[in-house]
């Protein structure tokens, strides 16, 4: 992948405008953390859903927590990043403020397995992220599905993309001292119970 591939997505995102490019799993809408309203007004979106925050290597994502990570996160990421396994973790500041409105005391955090997704990620940093679809609707899968339904959307080339898994990405969340499954999606996850 070129630098002409990404710097129009990084002019565009820098404009406080979301974007689209693909991930290991479905594509990925994309904005700065400041600009995550736009966001949620694109997809018709309730502000009490989260948003992910996507970076390109765990030691920025930890970073954005603004506060000691819990223990073991290190062995849980291990378990599916990159790739497609999110980690719910306990966070403070402006980032969780922004991607969790309504709580603002946690974040999800996934570093995508996809290299294109990690190329543009290095360039911008963090990125607020959510699938590519109206609020209730099905996910975009490819390009060409993304171009249909929000053809306003700059797309980060070259296309047709890599087909991702399709398949949303696992959740796991610290919560009351422990590890939960919030969601089985790509990356198998099992948890004791308790």
């Amino acid at each position: 992948m070129s630098s002409i591939d990404i710097q129009p997505l990084v002019d565009r995102l820098m404009a406080g405008e979301p974007v689209v490019f693909p991930t290991d799993t479905l594509p990925a809408l994309a904005c700065r953390p400041q600009d995550a309203a736009s966001i949620w007004a694109l997809k018709q979106r309730p502000m009490g859903k989260p948003l992910i925050l996507m970076g390109a290597s765990a030691d920025e994502l930890i970073a954005a927590l603004q506060q000691e990570p819990p223990p073991g996160w290190r062995a849980m990421a291990q378990l599916g990043w990159p790739g497609a396994l999110t980690l719910v973790l306990p966070a403070q500041g402006p980032v969780a403020q922004a991607l969790n409105p309504a709580a603002g005391n946690s974040l999800g955090l996934r570093v995508p397995a996809a290299r294109p997704a990690r190329e543009l990620l290095a360039w911008t940093g963090p990125l607020a992220t959510t699938s590519v679809n109206r609020s209730g609707e099905a996910a975009c899968t490819t390009a060409a599905e993304v171009a249909a339904e929000f053809p306003e959307l700059m797309r980060l080339g070259p296309e047709p993309w890599p087909p991702g898994s399709g398949q949303a990405s696992t959740v796991v969340a610290w919560q009351n001292q422990r590890w939960k499954l919030l969601r089985q999606g790509a990356v198998s996850v099992a948890l004791a119970d308790g």
